[in-house]
């Protein structure tokens, strides 16, 4: 995660040339809630005892409540993101059934982070009951059943949205197939319903089929959701690159995470056009 983030850092501030690699940068930091803020220290004293020139500009993203009762990140977060145009953020606690939205998801639409990408890799030393995983999932990261839109339409009954946008859909897939070939990958899977959810799925779906058109380089492939969860407990290592909406890349990605090890193992980034913030 940590280099990573670095190359994050220099890709996103360089403007037409190359900059100094002990040029100071300012990262935004969320130290998170619960065990957030003692990782979030243990992450700056690494970065300190590797001697990397990076100055922290600490946020706190506890929604604030305006006029009109919505709650909104604080503007100080806003601004220094859209200043640094890169951040590193601890775990942020998501209130279940009340309260304010998820601030993970605040964050995502707030900087625009279209994809959430999490590398999934066996770990030498680390004993798992896999010792050939290496598999990355890309997550569309904005919309699906995670775009919020929920309501009760009567007392007892309540209708969430599914969204899938062609957009959206494009920008995701686009960075899964230029994901795999700038990092030497052979494959891309789309992973999808659209058997049973044939509009929105099937648009995914077919967004995805043309985007394969324009890397013959790169094999792709077709899946369902559940037989991804069935081929990957079974064999992971038949995976490369698998892309998909967000609903099932944030259960394909904990899932693909258990197999080496769990969460605290596998790091993952949230990339946007003008910004990125690394978990």
């Amino acid at each position: 995660m940590l280099a990573k983030c670095l190359r994050k850092v220099n890709s996103l501030t360089q403007v037409g040339t190359r900059n100094s690699s002990t040029e100071v940068r300012r990262v935004v930091l969320i130290p998170g809630d619960g065990i957030g803020p003692e990782i979030s220290k243990s992450v700056q004293e690494i970065f300190e005892a590797a001697k990397t020139p990076i100055e922290w500009d600490p946020v706190d993203v506890t929604p604030v409540k305006g006029r009109d009762g919505v709650f909104r990140i604080p503007s100080r977060c806003i601004e220094l993101m859209h200043k640094n145009k890169v951040g590193l953020k601890g775990p942020l606690e998501t209130p279940i059934g009340k309260g304010h939205r998820s601030l993970n998801l605040a964050v995502r639409k707030e900087f625009k982070l279209y994809a959430n990408v999490r590398p999934c890799r066996s770990l030498e030393g680390h004993k798992t009951l896999y010792d050939n995983v290496d598999v990355v999932t890309i997550r569309e990261n904005t919309e699906g059943e995670y775009s919020g839109i929920e309501h009760e339409i009567v007392p007892g009954v309540v209708q969430s949205i599914k969204l899938i946008t062609h957009d959206a859909s494009q920008r995701v897939a686009k960075y899964a197939f230029e994901y795999a070939r700038q990092n030497s990958r052979k494959c891309v899977t789309a992973v999808h319903k659209a058997n049973i959810m044939r509009m929105s799925d099937g648009l995914f779906l077919k967004i995805c089929r043309e985007q394969a058109a324009n890397y013959p380089d790169i094999k792709f492939r077709e899946a369902y959701l559940d037989t991804v969860c069935l081929n990957m407990v079974q064999d992971p290592g038949q995976y490369d690159v698998l892309v998909m909406p967000n609903l099932y890349g944030d259960i394909l990605s904990d899932l693909c995470a258990g197999l080496v090890g769990g969460l605290g193992v596998t790091p993952s980034g949230n990339i946007g056009e003008d910004a990125a913030v690394f978990e």
